[in-house]
């Protein structure tokens, strides 16, 4: 087990290499010249000169990457063109929000798709299974910036029952910190609950019709032993495994839904930034989402020996 994880580990280093290999390409794989971009269009070629040796686009490619990478390792992520601050600091600054968001909309959708997926499984070919497809296919189908405008004019605007937009620190007290995001994870949720409600209704169609769940039921086992114990642990590998390809869409999603709602998140960071094409700021967040990501996925790897202790690497 320790021999797998520690394999599992060493597979990540060139995973992250190259993912900060090509978070560093971003500033050279825009269009155009990035110093000229930055200083504008009444930029004296001097002013161009000065911007591109400020960003080291005078010295070899690999010099730069090398010496950016190992300015990254030791927390560096370097510095705000426009703002003069420290990447790093300003990514502290705006975690919080979206961290929480991210949190809350996990907690929703595995709380309520696993259910629905079981539920629906259970009672294939009923209406139950039918309405939680539709469901499903309404959540998979509609993006999250128009479910997001949805939820925003009817609870907030119509109903006014919650804030439509800005984010409140749970420092400050539970119920104002749920008031704010509750909306914004719904909106997000529903395509990440909507995967994992189909995906976890297919993978136990298939685990219900097996032999020892037959036989579970043979030797007494209540439906919900049967449903939550066997079954649902040995389908656990498929659905872990979509949580993490998943993970992907909710971090692109976040990044909407955070302006959607006017939260001072990351991803409200990182449209500002790619407006004003502040490249270190945009090379600092999406290579902190990436190395999230690389991370999510591996912790998915190690899960699945928790699940299943027949796999091996």
């Amino acid at each position: 087990m320790f021999a797998y994880i520690v394999r599992r580990i060493l597979a990540t280093v060139p995973v992250v290499l190259l993912v900060a290999l090509f978070v560093f390409s971003l500033l050279y794989l825009a269009p155009g010249d990035p110093a000229a971009i930055i200083a504008g269009d009444q930029a004296s070629p001097a002013d161009v000169d000065r911007i591109r040796e400020s960003l080291g686009l005078d010295r070899p490619f690999l010099v730069r990457f090398f010496d950016w990478f190992f300015h990254v390792i030791g927390g560096d992520l370097g510095v705000s063109i426009f703002t003069n601050l420290p990447v790093s600091h300003m990514i502290a600054q705006r975690i919080e929000p979206t961290v929480s968001l991210m949190l809350l909309t996990l907690t929703l959708s595995l709380s309520c798709a696993i259910p629905m997926g079981v539920i629906a499984a259970w009672k294939h070919g009923t209406i139950i299974d039918r309405a939680v497809m539709m469901t499903a296919v309404f959540g998979f189908s509609t993006p999250s910036f128009v479910i997001g405008y949805l939820l925003a004019y009817l609870f907030a605007l119509q109903l006014d029952w919650l804030p439509v937009q800005g984010f409140t620190s749970i420092s400050v007290g539970l119920i104002p910190f749920l008031r704010n995001l509750i909306l914004p994870a719904t909106a997000l949720g529903l395509v990440f609950m909507a995967l994992i409600a189909r995906i976890t209704r297919a993978t136990m169609l298939d685990v219900l019709s097996q032999d020892y769940v037959r036989t579970a039921k043979a030797k007494g086992v209540g439906q919900r032993g049967v449903l939550f114990v066997h079954a649902l642990k040995n389908a656990a590998v498929p659905i872990v495994t979509i949580v993490g390809i998943g993970f992907a869409t909710l971090i692109g999603g976040a990044i909407v839904t955070e302006s959607v709602f006017a939260i001072p998140g990351l991803g409200r960071l990182t449209v500002d930034a790619i407006l004003r094409r502040d490249y270190p700021v945009i090379q600092g967040v999406v290579l902190m989402f990436s190395f999230i990501y690389v991370l999510v996925n591996l912790g998915v790897d190690l899960l699945y020996t928790v699940f299943d202790p027949r796999i091996r690497y």
